[in-house]
Order: structure tokens, then C-alpha cells, then sequence
């Protein structure tokens, strides 16, 4: 298994190509659907791949956190995917993908692991609704392999906000309201992330439009320098910044900010990139393709404070 993700640290050759390379694995035999499902992670999210370990059980944790293992001396969490994605499965899962995102660091147990697959964002769809309905929003995107076997790309971000964290009030205590007008637009996959961001940017007092990847960000951004051409205006007096995510069906973060620079018409408005891809050389991979700033996900007091420092914001 070291030989599958021996070549990891290699990969920031994908930066503004469009392209990503996932991890696929199995969750087992799901009686449910009577077959095999395909599951996929980005590889820049994994650390390691290994047999599961002894697991310590731990209490007052859901019910798909199997417990604790130590791994170099740290205690981490370790999820069932098959448990927590509701799938029901006669197999015991024997290996665990160890994953590093968002500044947490968690062991995820599945049956299987397969192979990792190279493909172009746009080969990635977002998941039909009966997808979206029998794994609860679990997935965030599809594709489809030569030989017909579907991929689902897990939203791991999900997984970690419903295991591990809370998204209580008090992540929101210092997050204060601006008493001057702006406008931002944000894309994101996620349904949590694009949840939180929200709630962050109605506490600051700060107008929004989102879209759900970087597709259609790139369309409406598109249509608003449109409106603001007609209008006899400039962009970045109506739209202040655009905050997005790296890892969208379609289109990626990379890909939309480059694009977004290349454009003459959103010049003056900076470009803030909101991930779980929180490594540095991921935030070098953004500004090798223009990104003014960086901000990791899940952290609503670290996001306002970055926005106001780039919305020149001195209340």
C-alpha cells in the first residue's frame, strides 16, 4: 500500500490544469443496492494507508466513531464510512485510509482500497438526485469509468463536521457584524462548508451569491460582469471578492481563479481560497495560479477576519 501512494507528494503538477487524482475504495457488498459501490477521496487528503489497527473504544461518541488508535504518538479518531453512510454490509472492514484535512488528522476504516485514478474535474458531474436522496448528501460528485463502473467522490468534509466537530455558537462569538455595504460571491461542493459560510457571512452583515462549483461560479460571474458592462459600470464596485473552494465537480477552485485573473473585467477584485487543503503546498499551488489569500474551512473566526482584512474593513 505504500507503493499505491508513494508518488503523493508529487502531485502539485495538477495546479490550474483542472485535473485531480482520487483514491478509489469500497465500502463492501451493499445490500442495498446489491452491488459493490465505488467511493473516491483526493489523494492530496490522504496520508497513509495502512491495516486497521487495535481501535480503542471511547464513550459519548456517534455511533459510527469506532474509538481512538495512536499513530506516532497521537490519539485519532477512527469512522466506520460504511456505518456512517448507511450502508449495510456483511464485511468487516479491514483497512484504514488515514486522511489530513482542515488541520485534523482522522482514520477512516473501509473494506478495500483499489487504485489511484488521474481524471479532469470536468469529467466529474454533480450526483443525480436519487444519488443525493439514498446516501443523504453524502456525495458530492460522479463520474463514470471506461468500464461503466460509477465513482462517487465522498464529501469527507461532511464526514468531519458530523463526527468530530461542533458547529455550535460559539464558533460565531467573535465573528461581528460591518456596518459597510459589500458583496461576495462564493462556490463550494459542500453542503456543510457552504452552510457555514452562509451563517458567517449573514452574522458579518455581508451580502452573497454562491453556486456549487466552479462551473457555475464561472457562468454567473460571467453574467454579473455582463450586467455591470450594460449598467456602465465596474465590477469591483458591485462585487468585492470572490471566496472558493479547491476541490468542485467540472471545475475547480484552481481552474475558476485562473480564469477569474485572466479576465480584464474582474480586475481589483481579490480572490480568497476557502479549503480543507489546508498544507502549505497546497496554498502555493493557489498562488501559483493567482490567489490573493488563504483561509482553511471550519474556522468562521479565522474566514471574518480574513475578509475583513481584504475588504479593507477597519470598524
Amino acid at each position: 500500500m505504500s507503493e499505491l501512494l508513494k508518488k503523493i507528494d508529487a502531485r502539485t503538477k495538477l495546479a490550474g490544469t483542472n485535473k485531480l487524482e482520487i483514491l478509489l475504495f469500497s465500502l463492501g457488498f451493499d445490500q442495498r443496492t446489491n452491488r459493490k459501490e465505488v467511493f473516491g477521496i483526493n489523494v492530496f487528503k490522504v496520508r497513509e494507508v495502512m491495516r486497521t489497527p487495535e481501535i480503542t473504544t471511547a464513550p459519548e461518541m456517534p455511533s459510527s466513531v469506532e474509538g481512538m488508535v495512536s499513530l506516532r504518538g497521537s490519539l485519532v479518531p477512527v469512522i466506520d464510512l460504511a456505518k456512517y453512510s448507511g450502508i449495510v454490509t456483511n464485511s468487516k472492514p479491514e483497512i484504514m485510509i488515514v486522511t489530513e484535512y482542515n488541520g485534523h488528522t482522522q482514520g477512516f476504516l473501509v473494506e478495500s482500497v483499489d487504485t489511484i485514478l488521474r481524471l479532469d474535474w470536468s469529467a466529474m458531474r454533480m450526483p443525480p438526485d436519487m444519488i443525493t436522496n439514498r446516501m443523504a448528501g453524502l456525495v458530492t460528485a460522479v463520474t463514470e469509468l471506461d468500464g461503466g463502473t460509477l465513482v462517487m467522490m465522498m464529501d469527507v468534509e461532511k464526514v468531519l463536521a458530523e463526527t468530530t466537530l461542533n458547529d455550535d455558537a460559539h464558533l460565531y462569538i467573535n465573528v461581528k457584524p460591518i456596518r459597510e455595504e459589500r458583496m461576495i460571491f462564493f462556490a463550494d461542493d459542500s453542503v456543510v462548508a457552504r452552510k457555514q459560510i452562509e451563517r458567517t457571512l449573514e452574522v458579518m452583515n455581508i451580502h452573497s451569491a454562491q453556486a456549487i462549483n466552479g462551473a457555475k461560479a464561472w457562468e454567473e460571474l460571467q453574467r454579473m460582469a455582463m450586467q455591470a458592462d450594460l449598467a456602465g459600470k465596474k465590477l469591483n464596485t458591485i462585487l468585492h471578492l470572490v471566496l472558493t473552494d479547491v476541490e468542485m465537480p467540472e471545475m475547480d477552485g484552481y481552474m475558476l481563479t485562473k480564469m477569474i485573473k485572466s479576465d480584464p473585467r474582474f480586475q481589483g477584485i481579490p480572490v480568497l481560497m476557502h479549503s480543507s487543503l489546508s498544507g502549505a503546498s497546497n496554498q502555493k499551488l493557489g498562488e501559483s495560479v493567482g490567489v490573493d489569500a488563504y483561509v482553511s474551512k471550519f474556522e468562521p473566526q479565522k474566514l471574518s477576519m480574513k475578509l475583513r482584512e481584504m475588504l479593507n474593513i477597519h470598524e
